[in-house]
């Protein structure tokens, strides 16, 4: 249809001045009476105007007829003239800066944007790009990388600890367990296991003798051990020695005990006294440091690393991620801005904000895009363009020319005549 329509009216401004052309030599015989004489001077001038206002238009797009008239062909030769012209109306008129930011300011972006947000979340395809974005991205994260970094800053952490408090919190809570006591009823049990063996008063009297025989006594008192060493046989010792002990383990057993209440008091003393035992803490840092250094980290965190992501990228590939954590962030987050006024304001400021500077970056843009689109056609086709677009008016210049001639003729040959 749009290239229907200026072929239509060229067609009508071509009849038109043949309709003139041929009325003018039709009437050139019959000039005797005055009505032909006027009517043959109409035509004359309906045809002199429609061969000017022919070479008018001709003339914006070309030479007429081929003919380097000068003055002709306008548009070809002041085509950068009339895009720079363009350009600057465009720019500085009809699309200024100034009318872009006002226009912008009046429309709510933020408000016009919620409804189609929340429409647009809980579509399919949303939530299968979200689902794709999201499952890239985990897929995207190089857990080879990450492990050594994690293995250093853990073993940064551990090495800060304060070892000596980490110790004084794990004797008190030792002792408040009364782990102290049971150690020692499990030390008293094992020994009482190991007395009622057979075989230990054997390893007792042995024992005994051995330290008897070892002993370097003058006078009597050499003579009185002789004597203790012949009434007392290897067996006789050990199971004296058996009794002995036994009886002892007893009474360290007995709750109520001195023994054993000064045992423990004693040995409590000595597991909160860890801490302040200079030597003792320095062998424990430096099995800490070198258990530390040689602890071989990065492997089992790259294990888990991977491990997390596999079942990351599962979880969100189920749908359940957006479902159930994305899609009702997103709903409570919108419905948050939309009970408060004072946070869409905000938020309309800051686009507001972020529009002008957009515009005020990229508004010489416009006029280039046009610019480079216009230079991108060659001068038979932008002609062919405009013609196109504003040939249908500038045809019916043509039509008028003529019809505007031919009863300005009638005017003056009426008067020609009556004069």
């Amino acid at each position: 249809m749009t290239n229907k329509k200026p072929t239509q009216s060229k067609h009508l401004a071509s009849a038109s001045l043949a309709v003139m052309g041929g009325g003018f030599i039709a009437t050139i015989p019959f000039q005797e009476t005055a009505w032909s004489a006027i009517l043959h001077g109409g035509f004359e001038a309906g045809l002199v105007g429609g061969l000017a206002d022919w070479f008018a238009v001709t003339a914006l797009f070309r030479h007429p007829m081929g003919i380097p008239i000068p003055h002709t062909a306008l548009l070809p030769k002041n085509r950068k003239k009339i895009v720079a012209a363009l350009v600057n109306t465009l720019e500085n008129d009809w699309l200024s800066k100034e009318s872009i930011q006002s226009k912008l300011q009046n429309a709510h972006v933020i408000q016009k944007m919620i409804p189609v947000i929340q429409k647009e979340v809980s579509s399919e395809a949303v939530k299968k790009e979200i689902n794709g974005l999201l499952d890239q991205m985990v897929r995207s994260i190089d857990v080879a990388k990450i492990a050594p970094l994690i293995e250093k800053e853990l073993k940064k952490a551990l090495r800060s600890i304060d070892t000596g408090h980490v110790i004084e919190m794990a004797v008190e809570k030792l002792i408040h367990h009364q782990y102290d006591e049971k150690a020692l009823d499990y030390m008293l049990d094992r020994m009482e296991q190991w007395l009622n063996k057979n075989e230990t008063s054997r390893q007792l009297g042995r024992t005994a003798l051995r330290a008897i025989e070892g002993l370097e006594l003058d006078g009597f008192m050499q003579f009185a051990l002789k004597s203790f060493q012949q009434m007392l046989s290897e067996e006789k010792l050990g199971s004296l020695l058996q009794n002995l002990l036994r009886n002892a383990l007893i009474n360290i057993k007995n709750p109520e005990d001195m023994n054993r209440q000064t045992l423990l008091l004693k040995v409590k003393e000595e597991m909160r006294g860890i801490t302040e035992r200079k030597e003792w803490m320095e062998v424990i840092e430096a099995r800490k440091e070198a258990a530390i250094h040689d602890w071989e980290l990065s492997g089992k965190i790259e294990e888990i690393l991977v491990s997390i992501q596999q079942k990351a990228s599962a979880f969100i590939e189920s749908g359940e991620c957006m479902e159930n954590y994305i899609l009702p962030f997103v709903n409570r987050t919108i419905r948050s801005v939309q009970d408060n006024p004072d946070k869409i304001n905000r938020l309309e400021a800051w686009a507001q904000h972020q529009i002008g500077v957009l515009v005020e970056e990229n508004h010489s843009k416009i006029g280039k895009l046009v610019e480079e689109n216009l230079n991108k056609l060659d001068n038979e086709t932008l002609v062919e363009m405009m013609e196109n677009h504003i040939g249908k008016d500038l045809q019916w210049i043509r039509v008028n020319g003529a019809v505007c001639g031919f009863f300005i003729g009638l005017v003056l040959a009426g008067i020609q005549t009556l004069v």
